[in-house]
């Protein structure tokens, strides 16, 4: 199942007309903040498992 340019141009065509330039915009911009946030995530849990954890004597 690979897909071309063309079948990607094709599906981008559909889905503009489906939800429209503004609303795929939106979408676009909410998925990229979701990514950052994710990554923003696994940063700061490696940085917590990188830190040693005091032994509770």
């Amino acid at each position: 199942m690979n897909l071309g340019p063309t079948e990607l141009i094709i599906i981008l065509v559909i889905v503009i007309v489906l939800f429209g330039v503004g609303r795929v915009s939106r979408i676009g911009g909410e998925l990229g903040s979701a990514v950052a946030n994710f990554r923003k995530g696994l940063q700061d849990g490696a940085k917590k498992e990188e830190t040693p954890s005091e032994d509770k004597a």
